[in-house]
Formats: C-alpha cells, structure tokens, sequence
C-alpha cells in the first residue's frame, strides 16, 4: 500500500501503450453502463452499477504511455452510510517499463484504511485490475461480464 491507499500492480508483456488503450476502455474491464467519453483530457463521463453505485468522473491527465488520471467529481453508493465516500478522491494509473514488462500501477488516492467502504472497494478494484483489466491488456478482448 502507498499511504494507506488502495492499489494494485501487474506486470505484462505488452507495451506502455497498449496497457494505456486498454486503461481507457473502462467499459470493457470495468462495466458497461459508461456514458461519456473516457479518452478525452477533461471528459466527464459516468459510471453506473445498478442503483448500488454512481459515480461521475472527470478524465484529469492523460499521458500516452504514461498515467491516467480520473477525478471522482460526485458520488453515490447506496449501500455506505456516506454514500458520498469517493467524491473527492482520485483514480490514477501509472504506467511504467520494468525490464522487459509494463507494469501498471492502480491508487485509488483518498479511500484510506477506516474508510466505510475500504475493504469492499480494495477487494473490487483487485479483481478489476488482476483479473479484468489484465485480460483486456493481455489479450485485446473484453472480458465477458454481466456488471450492470
């Protein structure tokens, strides 16, 4: 952990650049229910997961090869007491050569140990990355999901 942050790291075989194409395509590692544009320095765009989650983003850096930035402008999870836990924080991905492999490394900055939903959102955003996110990078497909 970095400051207590939630992260996440992998390392694959493709290049800095197609881990950052992958890293813009949210829907097809994080969830289909994305409207707005992604891609674009200072897009907003939002997420939804059924009437659990919303959130709106505003897309912050973006540096081919490099980072991603997204800034949660607002926020709605419905099973939080503070159902406003992510506004405010932000979702950033560094994207780097070690050796012969991209490693890509997730913070989710501001949701910090004795946050409400810590422990939920760590275990989400590991699966994410791990699992979706590292199939879409590694194979150039969406994983076949059913997040609403």
């Amino acid at each position: 952990m970095t400051n207590g942050y939630i992260t996440a790291t992998i390392l694959v075989d493709q290049s800095t650049n197609e881990a950052f194409e992958a890293i813009n395509r949210p829907r097809d590692w994080w969830g289909k229910n994305i409207e707005g544009s992604t891609d674009i320095l200072n897009g907003e765009w939002t997420y939804r997961y059924g009437d659990i989650h919303y959130s709106r983003h505003r897309t912050t850096e973006l540096v081919p090869g490099r980072k991603v930035v997204w800034h949660v402008l607002d926020s709605e999870i419905t099973i939080l007491e503070d159902q406003e836990e992510w506004k405010d924080t932000e979702i950033v991905f560094d994207i780097s050569r070690k050796g012969d492999k991209t490693e890509i490394r997730f913070t989710h900055v501001g949701l910090v140990p004795g946050a409400e939903c810590y422990d939920l959102c760590n275990e989400a955003w590991t699966s994410l990355i791990n699992n979706h996110l590292r199939e879409l990078i590694e194979t150039g497909k969406a994983r076949s999901y059913t997040a609403e």
